[in-house]
Formats: structure tokens, sequence, C-alpha cells
């Protein structure tokens, strides 16, 4: 969806939902294609994380931050794969170019606010992985421009530990 919604557009405003390993990657591959990325998560814990790769981290326990960022977002990225309110979310998505992108399998249906996507005509839609020449093509693109996963190397007695790490 990077390639198809930011790569090789100007002054690009990315979202990203979850910022676990496929979010991370996003926002990555987002700031190595020259977009601006906010992160929405659930709480500030990784506010300094998110600065690091230089994105700004927004709470959506906070609404008051996420509304300031109302009509401001080109394209969000939505990794979590647990259900959560993506109302919220197309708020702050640009009219009419603006797109979600659900990457996570999520059993539950959402609840589409109607009004919101009458009056501003933004999209939701959803992808899965892009093929062997779109593989191929986000490969190269990390490659030339240095984008790779943070990696742990653990032994496996540490590995129930790790998996509690993760949540």
């Amino acid at each position: 969806p990077l390639s198809r919604h930011v790569k090789g557009k100007k002054d690009q405003h990315v979202g990203v939902v979850g910022f676990g390993g496929l979010g991370m990657m996003a926002v990555k591959i987002a700031k190595a294609m020259g977009a601006k990325v906010t992160i929405f998560s659930r709480s500030n814990a990784k506010k300094g994380e998110a600065a690091a790769l230089g994105a700004e981290l927004v709470a959506t326990s906070e609404p008051e931050a996420v509304g300031a960022l109302a009509r401001s977002v080109d394209t969000i990225i939505d990794t979590v794969s647990d259900f959560h309110d993506i109302g919220l979310l197309i708020s702050t998505l640009k009219p009419v170019t603006g797109t979600l992108v659900l990457l996570g399998g999520v059993p539950k249906p959402y609840e589409l606010p109607a009004f919101s996507l009458l009056f501003s005509g933004a999209r939701v839609e959803g992808s899965l992985i892009g093929g062997c020449d779109l593989t191929q093509e986000m490969l190269e693109f990390c490659h030339a421009n240095k984008v790779a996963p943070d990696l742990e190397i653990i032994s496996a007695k540490e590995a129930e530990a790790a998996l509690h790490k993760l949540h």
C-alpha cells in the first residue's frame, strides 16, 4: 500500500496504527519515502521509540490529540489485528484522497461511520501481500534506502520472556 499511495508523491502524511513489527517497518518505509509519519498507539509508552525514528506518536486514548489531526492524513496503514475503533482514525483522513488501508485481519466486523465517509469522500481498503513483483520492488527499495527490521537474537530459553515483552 505504501508503494501505491505514497511512493513518488510529495508532502505525504502517513498514519500508522500499531507500532509492533509490521507497524515499525511501515514507519521506516514511509519515512524513507519522504513522508511525515504519525503513529496511532493506545498509549504514549513508545513515544521515545517513535521520536527515534523521526515520527510523532499520538495516543488514541486521548481523543483531543487525535482530533488535532482532523482531515490532515493522506494514508493510514492499520496493522492492528484486534478490533479497535476505526471511526476516530477515519476522521483524520484528508477529504476525497484520504485512504485507510487495513492490514490486520480482524474477525469482528468494523462499524463504519457512514456520514464521515459520505461527507469526506475518504476510502477504506484492505491489502494482503502484494505478489512477487511488488514484494521484489519493496525489497529493492528497502535495500537502496537501508531500511531493515530491528532484530534481537535470543536463545530458546528466553523465548517465553520474549513473548511476554511483545505485549
